[in-house]
């Protein structure tokens, strides 16, 4: 008060006591009281929440059921969390020091998954987007997946480990089962085709303890950044253009953005860490799946719901197929014999190679006229006529009528069969049932000699 009344301005009197200009004005106004924190009535119960929460195994409930069935204490839930929370009777309350992790150059990698939701082809997909990043530079690579198998996840970490030219000899992993055969954090078993694939590279996968999420952090926070960055506002026509997107602004953007705590970029951060990086075996085999088809009836081989096509000959015998990320391939007697795009975001879909399914017999067969055409024609010129006016009216190659007309003429002799033909042609009749009666109207006299008995 005794400032005020010098002159001096309340914004300055703020800044002097360290307190808000509000306080000050209802100071200046005489109605600032000291605010006292009234004593709850449910306070006297202190002493007894330790042991009861103890009974009751941390469970809030059953400590207001104890209270109120034991000692005829009736208190509010929310009061009763209040006092539990001052008392610090749960461990997971009470706050512990942070720390923070420190790694030399080449010393350590880190990976994970997150589901992202991505926009391709115009269709909103969940996609797993897989991560990698150095912890040292901070170097990210990311890709994305319609699923992240095993399969999946060594097609990811060959391909992020040629991206960062180099290896460091410990990854830290989550405890998913992809990676982990069995067990958790330190007690955990790698899945022996992932400890295989690390070998490859001189690398070993240790899963962090169940509840240190914080132990990759490196890799957990980026899924935010790449969620409000790399996927605002772009969309993608499929896998291939996702992940090759993806694989641009990992190297254009989140590499190159000067990270406050490196003070520099993880790119710059890279060139130091390069030299103490375990560099790439001289030769890295190809990641395919193996599996073992038979050739079905059709001529086609399973992979996940879609089939794909081979050749008609290994119809019925068993081939070896392996499923490469975008690649199908199929060998028999360690040839190749079939190799197609794989049919990643499709299902229920088949793919035939040109030269793997020859016409059928039958189809070959049902070109061209008939024999029984072939048989009629060539002969006469109104026969010749007549056929043709017969298949013009005719369904198909009208094999059944030619066959029908080839009877009659194998049948009856050829001058009835002659003028019949004619006559029929003249008046443009082409009813074959018809046209036998006008046959045998022909030939009564020759077939049917019909003579009257004489009378005795």
């Amino acid at each position: 008060m005794s400032l005020y009344q010098q002159g001096v301005p309340i914004r300055q009197i703020s800044q002097i006591l360290k307190l808000s200009r509000t306080t000050v004005r209802r100071v200046i106004r005489g109605k600032w009281q000291e605010r006292t924190r009234r004593e709850s009535p449910y306070e006297e119960i202190s002493p007894l929440l330790p042991e009861v929460f103890k009974i009751a195994k941390g469970n809030v409930i059953r400590v207001q059921e104890i209270l109120q069935d034991q000692y005829g204490r009736g208190v509010p839930y929310s009061t009763l969390t209040r006092i539990v929370r001052g008392l610090d009777l749960r461990e997971d309350n009470i706050k512990h020091r942070a720390g923070t992790y420190e790694f030399g150059p080449g010393q350590e990698m880190q990976h994970d998954t997150s589901p992202h939701v991505v926009l391709l082809g115009g269709n909103q997909v969940k996609a797993q987007c897989a991560g990698l990043v150095l912890a040292y530079s901070r170097k990210l690579f990311i890709q994305y997946y319609p699923a992240f198998t095993r399969f999946e996840a060594r097609v990811f970490l060959d391909e992020a480990f040629q991206f960062m030219d180099g290896t460091c000899p410990r990854c830290i992993i989550d405890n998913t089962s992809v990676l982990v055969a069995h067990g958790s954090g330190p007690d955990a078993e790698i899945a022996p085709e992932m400890e295989r694939f690390g070998q490859i590279f001189g690398v070993t996968f240790l899963p962090h303890v169940i509840g240190d999420a914080d132990r990759k952090a490196r890799v957990e926070r980026n899924f935010w950044y790449v969620e409000r960055n790399f996927l605002a506002g772009r969309t993608f026509t499929d896998w291939q253009d996702l992940n090759e997107q993806a694989k641009k602004w990992c190297t254009e953007v989140a590499n190159q953005k000067v990270k406050r705590s490196l003070g520099m970029s993880p790119e710059a951060a890279y060139l130091m860490e390069k030299p103490h990086l375990h560099p790439l075996p001289p030769y890295i085999p190809p990641v395919y799946q193996t599996l073992y088809r038979t050739v079905d009836v059709a001529g086609y081989v399973q992979v996940d719901t879609n089939r794909y096509s081979a050749p008609e000959r290994l119809v019925g015998k068993e081939v070896e197929v392996h499923k490469l990320w975008d690649r199908v391939e199929v060998f028999f007697k360690n040839q190749k014999v079939a190799d197609h795009p794989r049919l990643i975001d499709k299902r229920e879909t088949r793919i035939t190679a040109k030269g793997h399914h020859p016409p059928f017999n039958r189809q070959r067969a049902h070109e061209g006229p008939c024999n029984e055409e072939k048989a009629l024609r060539g002969q006469q010129e109104w026969l010749d006529q007549f056929v043709e006016e017969l298949k013009r009216r005719s369904t198909g190659r009208g094999v059944m009528p030619m066959r029908r007309l080839l009877d009659l003429k194998r049948t009856y002799p050829p001058e009835a069969f002659a003028k019949a033909v004619v006559q029929a042609l003249r008046y443009g009749l082409y009813d074959l049932a018809r046209l036998e009666q006008m046959i045998l109207s022909q030939v009564a006299g020759d077939f049917f000699t019909l003579e009257e008995e004489e009378e005795p």
